[in-house]
This record gives structure tokens, sequence and C-alpha cells, in this order.
């Protein structure tokens, strides 16, 4: 069996080894050691990569007992060889794990909600709770969970009797066999886990919360820790500023100045609907007399627009037809009538022109993937 050094140290980060299995698998070559500083994949937490000279370690992962580590070089079974953990790598991923134990169990002890769920990816980490949480309490958690890290104390990790176990309150997910370890941050968490944790909750260095969503019947939440949470925070500094910049702002202004633009934006928008009215006035006025069947095209309109131009042109005649688009990407139609059933031509219009859509009553909507010359002549045929 492999001794586990990373139980022992979770800061070492360069061992010695002796190679005892070399297999060649679909992938990569399957290594095992007698003792290794590897964290393989578990309790949530991604395996540890790093380099077993000359071959690059991808993976670790736990089969059969055996820890495995797959890398890109075979090794001679029976050799020597020395292991190179990626700190970097381990440090961050071991605070995005503490900073995820602290959350969950200010949530479990607060709101008596369980982790039922839970995903440390590369962007962010994912929790899902079987409780409705709302923003309000998140913030709170997330105060208390960033004073743990001002505290700066040691966790506690041990392996309790079965005597003791039994009476002990702690969080996990399943039932658990044989020696159970039990990580507890004093105060804010205890809980059954196999992962890597850090040294001291100072080096978790920051909390922060930056989602929440309905979710099966609870709450999923995305948070960042650590190295994590600085990174995001530099990204969003940057934006911030640049687009304070842009609005010509103060950082803490620019979502005024935002709702200024989005005001400005419905005024304007609401000028460019009463001209366009205007114009589809003046071009309905148009029309000839005794038309039966009005084919306009619309460069650069709206759907919402060409449903409203088809509808004044019933005004004029019978039967309208709008459309807006071009030959190369197609055409978004409207076709309105009082006299003819447009939902039953439309649905042979969508074989003919290649189209898709449809409506009720007297008006249809969608779009044709044909030119605009086939458009019109079908049309024509077909309505007037």
């Amino acid at each position: 069996m492999t001794e586990r050094l990373y139980y022992e140290d979770v800061t070492q980060s360069v061992f010695e080894a002796t190679v005892t299995k070399c297999r060649k698998g679909s992938k990569y070559y399957e290594v095992v050691l007698d003792r290794t500083c590897f964290y393989p994949e578990g309790g949530g937490q991604p395996a540890d990569v790093g380099t077993i000279p000359p071959a690059i370690v991808y993976d670790v992962q736990e089969v059969d007992g055996e820890i495995v580590h797959y890398i890109d070089k075979p090794l001679e079974v029976g050799s020597k060889v020395t292991g190179l953990v990626d700190m970097i790598i381990r440090h961050r991923l071991m605070q995005q794990h503490s900073g995820e134990h602290i959350v969950s169990g200010l949530i479990h002890d607060g709101y008596g909600f369980d982790n039922v769920g839970f995903h440390m990816g590369s962007e962010c980490i994912t929790i899902d709770f079987n409780g409705i949480l709302t923003e309000e309490e998140l913030s709170f958690v997330e105060e208390d969970a960033n004073e743990a890290i001002y505290k700066d104390f040691e966790p506690e990790i041990f392996y309790p009797t079965p005597e003791e176990l039994q009476d002990l309150e702690y969080r996990s997910k399943k039932a658990l066999e044989g020696d159970v370890r039990i990580v507890r941050f004093p105060d804010y968490d205890t809980c059954a886990c196999c992962g890597l944790h850090v040294r001291r909750t100072g080096e978790i260095g920051v909390i922060k919360i930056t989602g929440m969503q309905r979710y099966k019947g609870g709450t999923r939440i995305t948070m960042l820790a650590g190295a994590q949470a600085r990174e995001d925070y530099a990204v969003k500094d940057k934006l911030v500023h640049e687009i304070s910049q842009m609005l010509s702002a103060k950082p803490y202004e620019i979502n005024e100045a935002v709702q200024r633009l989005k005001n400005e934006r419905e005024e304007i928008k609401e000028e460019l609907v009463a001209v366009k009215t205007k114009l589809f006035e003046l071009k309905r006025d148009n029309v000839p007399a005794g038309e039966k069947c009005a084919v306009l095209f619309e460069d650069l309109a709206e759907p919402f627009e060409i449903r409203v131009f088809a509808e004044m042109l019933l005004e004029k005649c019978p039967t309208a037809a709008v459309l807006s688009g071009n030959d190369d990407y197609g055409y978004r139609y409207a076709i309105a009538s009082r006299e003819k059933d447009v939902v039953s031509f439309v649905k042979g219009a969508n074989k003919v022109l290649n189209g898709r859509g449809g409506g009720k009553d007297n008006l249809v909507q969608g779009s044709f993937m044909a030119s605009a010359e086939e458009i019109e002549r079908y049309i024509r045929n077909e309505l007037s």
C-alpha cells in the first residue's frame, strides 16, 4: 500500500520513492509508487499535478486501493524516482476547499441546509444546498466566512474512535466505513473529509460568493476563494475603471451613469418608433389603390416593426407582406390579411421557400431562406 505523504505534511512538494508498478494505459502510463506526495482526486478536490522526471504527472486517482499516477513516459519498475508536486496549484485547491468547508458549515449551522453537491472547477466553486437561501442571508454568510479567515486559526484534523464518532456531530454526504477522517474548523464546521486543507485559515486570503440560483428545489451558489478570488477582483476592477473612463464617471458612480444611458436609449427608441411610424404611414399611403396584396421589403427592420407595418397596410389593401433581410441570410416576414387564410398559406410557403414560423387569426411571422424575387413572386401568386 502506498504511503500517503500528503497527509503528513501538505507543504511537502518533493519526495523520493520507488516505482512498484508501471503499465501502459489507453492514454497515459499508469504508475504506482511505494510512497507519494501526489494527492489523488477525491472528496470534491481535484488531483495534484506535477512531474516525476522525466515524466509529467497529468492526473492521480485512487483505483482499487492503489494510488495511480497518470504520466506521459514509462518508468522502470524498481527504480528510484523523485516526485515534484506543483504547489501553486495545490495551494489554490486547498484555499478553495477550506473556503468551501467554512461556507458550508456556516449555512448548515445557521439555516439547517446540507451541502448536497460540490464541484471545484477551474473558474469557481459551485455548491448545491437542499434549501432556499436569500441574497441577504448569503451576504451574512460571506461576512462570517471572512471573519474566520481574519482569525487565522488552525483547522483540526483527527481520526475519532468508533465510540467518539458516534457522539460527534459532523457533516457527511454518505455513510462511512473504516477510519473516518474529520476536518474541523472550530466554531465554523466539522466534516468528514479526505481532502487537503490550509494550515491556517489566514492562508485562504478571502472568500467571495459571486452568484446564486434556484436549483432542484434548493440553492446553487458560486464562490471564489484565495488566489481565484484575488484574480477575479483584479479583472473586475480593471473592467470597472475602463467603464468609468468610457462613461466619464467615477468608479462608484458607474451604475448611475449606466442608468442615464438606459433612459436616453429608451427615449431614442421612442423617438425612432415615432419616426418609423410616420415613414410606414407614408409608404402605406403610396400603395396603389386597388392593390390586392402589397409586398414590401424593409431594410434593418425589427420583427415587431414589420408586424406593425403589415397591420398598417391592411388599412389600404386586403393582404400585406412585409419582409426584412437579404438573399444571403434570408428574410424575416410578417404577413397579414383581412380576407385570406394566411395560417394555411404559410404552411405551404415554408415548404417552398425553406421557411419556418406561423401564427394565428390574420397574422403570421417567421423567416424564409430564399431570394427576394422568389419570395415576392410566390406571395403574389398565392395571395393576390
